[in-house]
C-alpha cells in the first residue's frame, strides 16, 4: 500500500504532474492536458454566484461574502447593522448589544450565515418551515416531539486547500517548490433538550498529501477523532443569560492574534474543562479552566487529556455607551481579560546565544481590547502585558522570570455607500524580544503558543508573533456582494537586536550567536493578497498570495526569500 508521499512521487515519474484547479482541488493529468471540464464547471458555479449576487442586492438581504468563519472585525468587506444580524440570513444568538459586526465581542466567535463554533449558531427559527431559505434548512432545526421543546441540529465543513511555497520556512524546512494538498472534514450534531439543556458533538478527519512536503504530523493527518463533545445548561439568572459548557470545546472569547482555533492544520484546537458566562444587555462575564487535548492519527479521543497544557481565566466585556468623534456617533466595545498559560515542548524552550533551553512556562496574560465604529472609519486596539515563570529542564538549574509585553493597533477608513465598500487602514503591531546573551534573569520574548490566528500576520505562520515589529497599510475592497479583495503590505523589523527571529515553533537556527546583532534590526518586506468567492451560501473559495522579501543582511546571514500560493474551496451547511 502506497502511503500519501510515495503515490505523489510514483506519479511524478510517470509523467503526471498535478494541476491546481481555481476551485481548490486537484487534478492529475498529463502536463500539457487542459482540465476544461473543471474550468467549465468553475465558471457556471461563479456565474451562479453573480446571479445569486444580483438577487441579493435588490432583495437587500446581508451581504454575501464576509472573511468569515474568521475573527478579526477589522476589515470585514461590508457592514452588517444588528437589524441584519437577526434576519433570517444569520444566526447570532440573542445577545443584546454584543449582536454587532460578526458578533465576536459576545465571546462565542464570530458569527454571520455560519461561525467558527457551530454550537454558537442559532437555527432556532428553522424549526418552522415557513423560515426556511435554503435546500439545507431541514437539517439544521429537526422537530423531535410535538411541541418542538426537544430538537437536532446538524452542521458540517469541507476545506480543500492546494499550498505552494517556493522556500518553506525561508528555506530552513530542507525543501524547495513545496506543494501540499490538505482535506478536512468536520461533522457536528446539536441536540436541544428544552429549554436549558444541549449536547453537543463534533468529528473530524483529516488528510494531507503533496511533493517536497513538510511538516506534516496528527494534526493534519487524523482518521477519525472526537473534536468537541460538551453539555451544556443555559436559563436567566439575575436578568443575564446565564450557561455552562462542560467538556471538550473550542474556546474563542480572547483576542484572535493571542488565543484562536489553529486554522492552518486539519484539526482545529479544542480544549476539555468547564466555562461558564453571564451575559446582561451591555455587560458580560466569562470563567474559564481548561486542559489542551493529545491529537493522534487513530484514536478517536485523540490521545486523552494534555495535563502539561492549561490555559484558564477571566473576561469582562463591556457594549460601551456610543460617544462622538468629529460629529460621528462611534459604538465600541471592551474586553478586560486576564489568561493563564501553562506549556511545555518547543514553543516552550527559551533562545540562547546559539541554541536554545528546554523546559516548561506558566504565564500570566493581562490585558484588553477596544474596537470602535463609526459610519467613516474603525479602530480596534489592544494590548497585554505577560509575566510568569520559566522552568529549565534540568532542576540543577534556576528558574527565570518571565516579562513581556505586546501592543496590536489597526485604524480605518471605510466608505460604505462607495461601490467598492473601500476599507483603507494601517495595522501596526510589536511583540516584545529578550536578550539571548543571557543564561538567567528575566525572559523578555513574547510567546502566544496557543494558534494564535494566522491570517491577520502570517498566513503560512513562516514569521510569528515573537521579537518582531510589523506595520504597513491594509486595503479592503468589496466590488460585487459576493467578492472581496484584500491587500497587507507590512514591513518587519526586530524588536530587540539581541534575540532571534522565529517561527510557529521555535526561532530560526540561521539567526543565532554574532549574527543577531550583525545583521541589524531590520527583517524585511512582506506583501500579502487575498482575493475571496462567496460563490453560493454553501461555498467559499479563497487565493492567498504573497511573499517574505528578506534583508540583504538576512539572506547573508542564511535566511532565503520565499513566495507562496494558497487557494482553498471551503463548503459549509
Amino acid at each position: 500500500m502506497q502511503t500519501g508521499g510515495q503515490s505523489w512521487r510514483v506519479m511524478k515519474q510517470k509523467g503526471y504532474s498535478p494541476v491546481f484547479l481555481g476551485c481548490g482541488a486537484v487534478s492529475l493529468g498529463k502536463r500539457k492536458r487542459i482540465p476544461w471540464v473543471s474550468v467549465a464547471l468553475m465558471a457556471s458555479v461563479f456565474l451562479v454566484g453573480q446571479k445569486r449576487a444580483d438577487a441579493q442586492v435588490a432583495d437587500k438581504v446581508p451581504p454575501a461574502v464576509e472573511i468569515m468563519p474568521g475573527a478579526g472585525v477589522i476589515g470585514q468587506p461590508r457592514r452588517v447593522t444588528p437589524a441584519e444580524n437577526r434576519s433570517r440570513k444569520r444566526h447570532q444568538g440573542d445577545w443584546g448589544a454584543f449582536n454587532w459586526g460578526n458578533g465576536e465581542f459576545a465571546g462565542f466567535g464570530p458569527v454571520g450565515t455560519y461561525g467558527v463554533a457551530p454550537w454558537a449558531e442559532d437555527w432556532s427559527s428553522k424549526k418552522d418551515p415557513k423560515n426556511y431559505t435554503d435546500f439545507l434548512d431541514p437539517l439544521k432545526a429537526i422537530r423531535l416531539n410535538e411541541s418542538g421543546s426537544i430538537w437536532l441540529s446538524f452542521s458540517g465543513e469541507s476545506r480543500i486547500r492546494n499550498w505552494y511555497e517556493s522556500n518553506p520556512q525561508l528555506g530552513t524546512a530542507g525543501k524547495r517548490h513545496s506543494g501540499r494538498f490538505t482535506v478536512r472534514n468536520l461533522l457536528g450534531v446539536d441536540l436541544h433538550l428544552g429549554q436549558h439543556w444541549r449536547i453537543f458533538g463534533q468529528l473530524n478527519n483529516g488528510e494531507a498529501a503533496g511533493w517536497n512536503y513538510y511538516g506534516y504530523n496528527a494534526t493534519w493527518r487524523r482518521r477519525l477523532g472526537v473534536q468537541q463533545l460538551f453539555v451544556g445548561y443555559e436559563r436567566k439568572l439575575l436578568g443575564a443569560k446565564t450557561g455552562i459548557l462542560v467538556g471538550r470545546q473550542q474556546f474563542l472569547d480572547a483576542p484572535s492574534w493571542l488565543v484562536y482555533m489553529r486554522e492552518t492544520p486539519n484539526v482545529p484546537l479544542s480544549w476539555n474543562g468547564v466555562r461558564g458566562y453571564a451575559m446582561w444587555n451591555r455587560v458580560r462575564l466569562d470563567l474559564y479552566n481548561f486542559v489542551g487535548t493529545q491529537v493522534t492519527r487513530d484514536t478517536i479521543m485523540g490521545g486523552g487529556f494534555d495535563d502539561d497544557t492549561r490555559l484558564y481565566g477571566g473576561n469582562i466585556g463591556i457594549a460601551l455607551q456610543p460617544f462622538s468623534i468629529v460629529g460621528e456617533q462611534v459604538h465600541s466595545f471592551l474586553d478586560l481579560f486576564w489568561m493563564g498559560f501553562h506549556y511545555g515542548g518547543k514553543s516552550a524552550a527559551v533562545a540562547r546565544y546559539k541554541g536554545s533551553e528546554a523546559g516548561t512556562q506558566t504565564r500570566q496574560n493581562g490585558g484588553f481590547r477596544w474596537y470602535g465604529s463609526a459610519p467613516s472609519f474603525e479602530y480596534e486596539l489592544g494590548g497585554v502585558y505577560q509575566g510568569g515563570r520559566f522552568h529549565p529542564g534540568s532542576s540543577a538549574v534556576a528558574s527565570r522570570p518571565v516579562s513581556a509585553w505586546a501592543v496590536r493597533g489597526v485604524l480605518g477608513w471605510r466608505h460604505s455607500s462607495s461601490s467598492l465598500h473601500p476599507f483603507l487602514g494601517v495595522q501596526a503591531e510589536a511583540y516584545s524580544g529578550g536578550d539571548n546573551r543571557r543564561s538567567e534573569g528575566t525572559v523578555g520574548t513574547f510567546s502566544a503558543p496557543f494558534s494564535p490566528r494566522n491570517g491577520t500576520f502570517d498566513l503560512t505562520r513562516t514569521i510569528t508573533r515573537a521579537n518582531i515589529i510589523s506595520a504597513g497599510p491594509l486595503v479592503s475592497i468589496a466590488p460585487r456582494p459576493f467578492m472581496n479583495i484584500r491587500i497587507r503590505v507590512p514591513y518587519l523589523w526586530r524588536e530587540s537586536m539581541n534575540d532571534g527571529l522565529y517561527n510557529s515553533s521555535s526561532p530560526f537556527t540561521f539567526l543565532s550567536g554574532a549574527k543577531l546583532r550583525r545583521v541589524g534590526r531590520a527583517v524585511g518586506l512582506q506583501p500579502q493578497g487575498q482575493v475571496q468567492f462567496q460563490l453560493q451560501q454553501h461555498v467559499n473559495w479563497q487565493i492567498d498570495g504573497g511573499a517574505t522579501l528578506l534583508t540583504h543582511r538576512m539572506r547573508r546571514a542564511g535566511g532565503q526569500n520565499a513566495t507562496y500560493m494558497l487557494s482553498t474551496i471551503t463548503l459549509h451547511f
